[in-house]
């Protein structure tokens, strides 16, 4: 009887063994992506399709491809409210996730508050088209990875369209430009930038702040009618947008002298102002609408089998896309950490740092993952870790965007020596160095 006991007790801790070791293995085999999301508050019209966009690829790549080389992608979203400190909070509750892969901050005050941050916990930041601009300079800056474009690269593309539409840059000279941000660090960035461009060609800048959400404008646009600016570069973020465009109408300000940020270009942002928004300019780093095949592979692997994030029509729009392109980016790191590291394995947040760090995104590979003719090839380093700095203007007609320009890239002649300055302040005020050759390999 002691015997049988004995043997029954040994079974059932080789069973309890056994479960725990195939736990083990099916927890060892997902790479966990934390997403910070805003789906409530003044932001939320904007941050919604975004976030959806990013869930849904990720199904899409677990439907379709069984993961990445059989490594199944989890996530949890954590809502920040676009607030900074919620944003911490959320960083620090996912950032000891088993897997944990890179973190998409969404938010400028979010991403200055995980600079310190992620050196220390080795996880890398993503800040596509936003954040800090001088994190561009990846020998300065190893954890972040402000893809696409950051808020320096965009106002130079705005002023070499605004330029090239009076005939040259030369032609700036006595013009008045004003600038209508959101007073936040994401608002304040291509300030620098944009008093660069104002010393070289002889225009005068208008800075007009807007105190966050942005739902009260009148004061600003009375100081718009005052002034009468030559243009109005506005960078604004959710609610603040379509309040702009709004107040612009009432006041008479004509909407085609008018060029948002790329977070100022989307579908909610000009929505519900209509026809009163026709003329409208903003930049755009991606396209939008249902054809890419990336779109069409979401709506066959998702949503037609009833696992959409959101609604159906909201696939293909401006920042659904957007967020698509943000989870393809941090899929396509974790692949290439795996080429080096270990296919099929899961990926350390140092190893995804590299992945991130030597991506090589040429047309055909685009084409092969289904984003032909949704974004520009993308290529980083360890001196770039931006990849990419071009963009587009797109125009509202009334009920749809369209393109108005061909693609822009920054001028580098402009841009490098300020990311270089900015990036050996912030060295020389932490007391850093700069990475060396060994580092880089790292």
């Amino acid at each position: 009887m002691k015997l049988s006991k004995i043997v029954i007790a040994a079974a059932v801790v080789a069973a309890g063994a056994s479960s725990m070791a195939t736990s083990a293995f099916a927890q060892a085999k997902e790479q966990f992506f934390p997403l910070l999301s805003y789906r409530t508050g003044p932001y939320a019209p904007n941050g919604v399709p975004w976030a959806n966009g990013k869930q849904d690829y990720i199904k899409m790549i677990n439907a379709r491809d069984g993961g990445i080389n059989g490594v199944k992608l989890t996530f949890e979203e954590c809502e920040t409210g676009y607030a900074t400190d919620r944003g911490v909070e959320c960083y620090e509750r996912l950032k000891s996730r088993p897997g944990v892969s890179l973190f998409d901050p969404q938010a400028t005050g979010i991403t200055f508050a995980l600079t310190e941050k992620a050196p220390v916990d080795k996880i890398p930041l993503m800040t596509l088209g936003y954040g800090l601009s001088v994190a561009q300079d990846g020998q300065a800056f190893k954890w972040n990875f402000p893809f696409m474009g950051s808020y320096w690269t965009g106002a130079d593309i705005l002023i070499q369209h605004i330029g090239k539409a009076n005939g040259g840059l030369d032609k700036l000279k006595g013009k008045k430009i004003a600038l209508v941000y959101h007073d936040s660090p994401f608002g304040k960035e291509p300030i620098p930038l944009l008093q660069e461009r104002a010393k070289m060609h002889g225009f005068e800048l208008q800075m007009l702040p807007v105190t966050a959400p942005g739902v009260e404008q009148k004061a600003t646009w009375l100081q718009v009618r005052q002034s009468r600016p030559d243009y109005v570069l506005l960078w604004g973020w959710g609610v603040m947008n379509s309040t702009a465009l709004k107040e612009a109408q009432a006041t008479g300000y004509p909407r085609d002298k008018m060029y948002g940020v790329w977070w100022a270009g989307a579908e909610p942002d000009v929505r519900d102002v209509g026809e009163g928004a026709k003329g409208y300019n903003a930049l755009a780093l991606n396209t939008s609408g249902q054809q890419p095949k990336v779109i069409q592979d979401i709506l066959k692997h998702v949503h037609d089998k009833g696992q959409g994030t959101g609604p159906k029509d909201e696939v293909g729009s401006v920042l659904y896309t957007r967020g698509v392109i943000i989870q393809m980016l941090a899929v396509e790191s974790v692949r290439r950490a795996q080429e080096r590291f270990g296919k099929g394995k899961v990926m350390t947040g140092e190893q995804v740092r590299w992945g991130m760090e030597n991506l090589a995104l040429d047309q055909k590979k685009l084409d092969a993952l289904g984003f032909g003719g949704v974004m520009r090839p993308l290529s980083t380093s360890c001196a770039d870790h931006m990849g990419s700095t071009w963009a587009r203007v797109h125009t509202w007609d009334g009920s749809k965007w369209n393109f108005s320009s061909d693609w822009y890239q920054a001028d580098e002649q402009i841009l490098k020596p300020m990311v270089k300055a900015g990036a050996d302040k912030y060295l020389a005020d932490k007391k850093m160095t700069r990475r060396d050759a060994a580092d880089c390999q790292s």
